[in-house]
């Protein structure tokens, strides 16, 4: 029998509906994570060169967070709703109830293996599916404790979590899967949502795209630097919500250039390509369309620039022309493109080029500016004078818009995405709803008017 033959009949034993059943499964979860913390630790190093502290910051830390969130407002969450009902609908009630979509596939990219395992497969449990997990095959250390943790924890009729090449993701998306929640580029997830569309499957697609810092000549660079080379080069960069390039205005440059170095020194010291606290890329051909990078801006480059076999240094590199080809695609590695702007016009130009980013991180300490741009750019969520840490409150929604996604997830959002809303009407003994059936008279029709005009 195939896995998804076997997860489809154990979600319909009804098991997983039980709120206590999922609750204990959510627990023991939590269990098996903190007691493989130390394997994942020493895989990590080995995959992506993160250090303890990252990898409990990024990755462990909010999975941790997301389960405890989930245990605590489940039974609340769960609860079927009353609806309200229109006056012309007087005799009946409305009520929402909240089921399992039923089995779902999860396929997890390699920048963050945990979160981006863990964080949806919250969501499935909290709502009460089944779920396939497919883990990253560039990060094959972290994927087999991942699948060690997996597998010891849960039967593979209710959990199950797989490696493999893309043979095995292709196979997968030629199941009928009754959500497949992807996580990666643009390019992939076409693919999938493609695949999905064969069997009519609903998809979560959390994309990326170029997203844009932004520092007007309104920002304070004394905290602004620090965030943003932070948000930039945390996981060398490898983040869909990384600031992708910076818009910069004039009369700030000099001032931020000076802070940018300082501030790398404080990080990484003088040699960024020896700290212990700096990541790797994650392959060598990601890490050859990077040094592409490099060598096609090589006159431009103010700070950085160096390599060896694994790793970039952070890279601030100043840009002339916006349609070069560092400006196309979304660069997911420790290279800073920097645009100079003049007239605060020029700031929803360049955006445009690449409209709808996942993410946007303005700085600025005008009411006006910020207002106008956050109401005139859309983008999937974002940050006012910081980078990246919006995605650690699970009280909002994180995902992105058109380009960089659909659908959205953490939190209440995990629960709902996970879900299916069934809505459902109760009719009283008697309800005016009579008066809507046939044969229609006069009599009839002044009636219906009546109740809905």
């Amino acid at each position: 029998m195939k896995i998804t033959e076997k997860q489809r009949a154990y979600y319909h034993t009804g098991e997983t509906r039980d709120i206590s059943f999922r609750v204990r499964q959510l627990k023991s979860l939590k269990e098996a994570l903190k007691k493989y913390e130390n394997e994942m630790y020493d895989a990590f190093m080995v995959d992506l060169n993160k250090s303890e502290s990252e990898v409990y910051l990024t990755e462990l830390g909010m999975v941790y967070h997301e389960i405890d969130t989930a245990i605590r407002n489940i039974r609340k969450w769960s609860k079927k709703t009353r609806a309200k009902t229109p006056l012309f609908l007087f005799g009946t009630s409305s009520k929402i109830y909240y089921e399992p979509v039923g089995t779902v596939l999860i396929i997890v990219p390699f920048n963050y293996p945990v979160q981006l395992a863990f964080i949806p497969l919250v969501g499935a449990m909290m709502a009460g599916n089944t779920a396939i997990v497919k883990l990253s095959e560039l990060t094959p250390h972290v994927s087999t404790v991942i699948q060690k943790i997996i597998s010891k924890t849960f039967d593979e009729s209710y959990v199950c979590a797989m490696q493999g090449e893309v043979e095995v993701v292709t196979q997968l998306l030629e199941e009928s899967f009754d959500l497949i929640f992807f996580t990666g580029s643009s390019r992939v997830g076409k693919i999938v949502m493609k695949a999905a569309s064969e069997n009519l499957t609903p998809v979560i697609l959390e994309l990326g795209g170029k997203s844009p810092a932004i520092i007007t000549e309104y920002a304070n660079l004394g905290q602004t630097v620090e965030s943003l080379v932070w948000g930039k080069f945390v996981n060398a960069g490898q983040t869909c919500v990384a600031p992708d390039y910076l818009i910069i205005h004039k009369s700030k440059v000099s001032e931020f250039e000076r802070l940018f170095r300082e501030t790398l020194l404080k990080f990484y010291g003088e040699s960024p390509l020896q700290a212990k606290d700096y990541g790797k890329i994650i392959n060598a051909s990601h890490h050859q369309r990077l040094v592409r990078y490099l060598s096609d801006n090589d006159s431009n480059i103010i700070w950085g620039g160096m390599y060896n076999e694994t790793k970039i240094e952070p890279t601030l590199i100043k840009i002339d022309n916006i349609d070069c080809e560092i400006m196309e695609d979304e660069i997911f590695g420790p290279i800073l493109p920097m645009i100079l702007y003049d007239s605060f016009d020029e700031i929803e130009k360049i955006v445009s080029k690449n409209p709808n980013p996942l993410a946007l991180y303005l700085y600025t300490y005008n009411k006006e500016e910020k207002d106008k741009i956050l109401n005139s750019i859309s983008f999937g969520g974002g940050m006012v004078n910081g980078t990246i840490f919006h995605l650690a409150n699970n009280n909002v929604p994180f995902g992105g818009i058109r380009n960089s996604g659909i659908g959205s997830y953490h939190g209440y959002d995990s629960f709902t995405t996970f879900s299916h809303r069934k809505s459902v009407m109760t009719m009283k003994n008697w309800s005016p709803l009579k008066h809507f059936y046939p044969p229609y008279t006069k009599k009839k029709n002044k009636i219906i008017r009546k109740l809905l005009k």
